[in-house]
């Protein structure tokens, strides 16, 4: 009987994924040595340290575009990089692409969110504009090099160098990430440029659901995005069900139609730049994962369409300048009194400073500590 050892998954790889995939063999390594795992690909372990991660699970908590004390039916942060885990690992199946990497990078990609997700990143950026800003990317960096402490030898989760490029390179409309550590000049690894147009296919798609779920989309000014439209061509404009049914029928099946489309065209784009192998994928001269045309305007119409009805509306506009006095007026407090922050956050302000203390304890709250630490700090009548 074949034993299912690490050489047997690795030559698994190597006979059954694209000649452009990533190979768990070929990684760049760790940043600190490590024995081979017996029966685990790197990527694999990769994955594995950072679902057991604090920071991953703390995702729960945190802001997709409603605060969880809204209703338990909307999307987290958590549930959402569940979603683009899915997508993305079924896209690079269909590629042959290196599945663990995928998923690797998928599930940290959002490690370094802040509570009440791109409000909160706002504020931090904003005050944090004379020492380099904050950009959510960095900061997932920051958690699985630095801020995790889960090994005795060193700081971090130890990730390989193509997941920890995967997470810094990561961008969308919504990342803009500093690339000046990891080869500027090159491009990543499919597996990661997946993760990108995954991570669209998702936030689009389940805020549509979810705006539409909590009343402030109408669905009669949805019926006239042409993505819907396809959406409902694919799904049947006769299928039977009620509107709920109908419309968790239309949204998977847009989900189904981006999906395909970004595969198709990205194979096309691979034989178009002529791409033999990794080597091929990194030195391209622009990022071979996309969506073709046609579907690539009816994304950005969609996410016009989203910007301008769920994210600007009053309901979410009057939860965001909540939150944004939240984080605020934490960044305050510790600053100007570090006695506020925790025994162990004080001694670490000593090495790090004061600045970077405050910005990684805040980013790493999910949205309920940080209301309940606001009223601690701010309310007479609330025990500390």
């Amino acid at each position: 009987m074949q034993r299912i050892d690490r050489a047997y998954l690795q030559d698994i790889e190597k006979k059954s994924l694209a000649p452009y995939a990533a190979l768990s063999a070929n990684t760049k390594g760790r940043k600190y040595h490590e024995k081979p795992h017996p029966y685990r690909t790197e990527f694999q372990r990769d994955r594995e340290r950072i679902i057991h991660s604090r920071a991953f699970r703390r995702l729960e908590y945190k802001t997709q575009v409603f605060i969880n004390h809204e209703g338990d039916h909307y999307r987290t942060r958590l549930t959402h990089t569940i979603e683009v885990a899915q997508i993305s690992r079924s896209i690079a199946r269909a590629l042959r692409l290196n599945e663990d990497l995928t998923e690797s990078i998928a599930f940290a990609h959002d490690l370094g969110h802040t509570p009440f997700g791109h409000a909160g990143e706002r504020v931090l950026n904003e005050l944090l504009k004379d020492h380099g800003g904050f950009e959510h990317n960095r900061q997932s960096l920051r958690v699985v090099d630095e801020l995790e402490k889960r090994y005795p030898d060193f700081n971090g989760l130890n990730l390989t160098w193509e997941t920890r490029e995967g997470i810094i390179k990561h961008t969308t409309a919504h990342d803009h990430p500093d690339e000046i550590s990891f080869s500027p000049d090159t491009r990543p690894a499919l597996e990661a440029q997946i993760i990108d147009l995954a991570d669209e296919i998702a936030y689009n798609n389940h805020d549509l659901d979810d705006g539409l779920s909590s009343g402030i989309l109408p669905v009669n000014d949805v019926k006239k995005l042409p993505i819907w439209a396809m959406g409902e061509e694919r799904y049947g404009r006769e299928a039977k069900g009620d509107v709920k049914i109908r419309i968790m029928g239309v949204i998977r099946s847009i989900i189904d139609i981006l999906a395909t489309d970004l595969i198709t065209h990205t194979l096309a784009r691979i034989e178009q730049f002529s791409v033999k192998n990794y080597d091929d994928v990194t030195g391209a001269p622009e990022k071979l994962v996309a969506f073709s045309p046609e579907i690539g305007t009816a994304t950005d119409e969609l996410k016009k369409f989203l910007m301008n009805n769920l994210y600007q509306h009053y309901r979410v506009a009057r939860m965001t300048i909540k939150a944004e006095k939240v984080v605020r007026d934490l960044f305050q407090i510790y600053t100007e009194h570090p006695d506020t922050l925790p025994h162990d956050h004080q001694k670490r302000s000593w090495k790090d400073g004061l600045i970077l203390t405050a910005t990684d304890y805040i980013a790493g709250m999910t949205d309920r500590f940080a209301l309940e630490e606001h009223q601690k700090l701010t309310d007479p009548m609330i025990r500390v």
